[in-house]
């Protein structure tokens, strides 16, 4: 049963990652087929580095992602604190709005969001040319912020809630007790939050695609595009890149999360 349980895993894994081990290989391949291996080179990376649009392309995905994820972490936090306040009913109500971008289909929220900022656009600020960074912008948060919230409330959760009374008794006010003694119980889930936040953002496509304007375009709407042509060798090196740069990503959320549970063990373990 063990060794069934083994090579269904294998398989499990295998089918999940084939694809990216075809695209790896494909990266440092010198031909343009990806059926046939003609060689090895870095040329395509060399050519990818080479590309100011593709940079350029990059530059705008990371400050995106950069940004909304911080936007979306500061204010999730604040939102956070804000409804584990709440109780009972409303708690639960508070919530469950919460959570529906997280099941409502992409395409629903970016049409809805894109006929928003063209009605804000024409009724109160009389333009046509709403779209661009800022509705990009704006459109990331909104769609980050459940990650964030969900990421942050387990930890408000766990904390003691006599913490802050007890820093009050020794002389901190409420905002020197927050940052004093709740922000270190908060931050392992701030960080994960805000990891989370960056990833969505950095590879999101369908809503980026219904809030994007052509002054400030990002790498996966531009991707669109080409794969719908021959694509070009290089664009394996730039897709290589981006997935061992959420891999990174991912792999130092798992190590905050791990070093948190070492913590909250070797915290019960002190207390007992």
């Amino acid at each position: 049963m063990r060794r069934a349980g083994k090579v269904w895993t294998a398989i499990v894994l295998l089918f999940l990652y084939a694809p990216m081990i075809v695209l790896f290989v494909g990266s440092f391949n010198d031909g343009r087929d990806l059926s046939e291996f003609e060689g090895f080179t870095f040329d395509n990376y060399l050519d990818f580095f080479a590309d100011s649009d593709s940079l350029r392309l990059l530059a705008n995905s990371l400050i995106l992602a950069v940004s909304s994820a911080l936007i979306a972490t500061l204010l999730g936090t604040m939102a956070t604190l804000g409804i584990h306040a709440l109780r009972g009913k409303m708690r639960r109500a508070v919530m469950t709005l919460t959570n529906i971008p997280l099941v409502n289909p992409e395409i629903v929220t970016g049409i809805s969001l894109s006929l928003l900022f063209v009605f804000v656009g024409r009724s109160m600020l009389g333009t046509e040319n709403i779209l661009g960074f800022g509705t990009l912008l704006i459109a990331h948060v909104t769609f980050c912020l459940p990650y964030v919230i969900l990421s942050v409330m387990p930890k408000l959760r766990q904390a003691d809630p006599s913490l802050m009374d007890a820093a009050q008794d020794l002389g901190c006010t409420p905002v020197q007790g927050f940052f004093k003694v709740m922000l270190p119980e908060l931050w392992p889930g701030i960080i994960a939050g805000a990891i989370m936040a960056f990833t969505m953002s950095l590879d999101d496509f369908v809503i980026s695609y219904f809030t994007y304007s052509s002054d400030f375009s990002t790498l996966p709407v531009e991707i669109y595009a080409i794969v719908r042509k021959p694509v070009p060798p290089m664009y394996y090196a730039m897709f290589t890149l981006m997935f061992f740069l959420i891999l990174v990503v991912m792999i130092g959320m798992n190590i905050v999360q791990a070093r948190d549970e070492k913590r909250q063990v070797r915290k019960k373990l002190n207390q007992a």
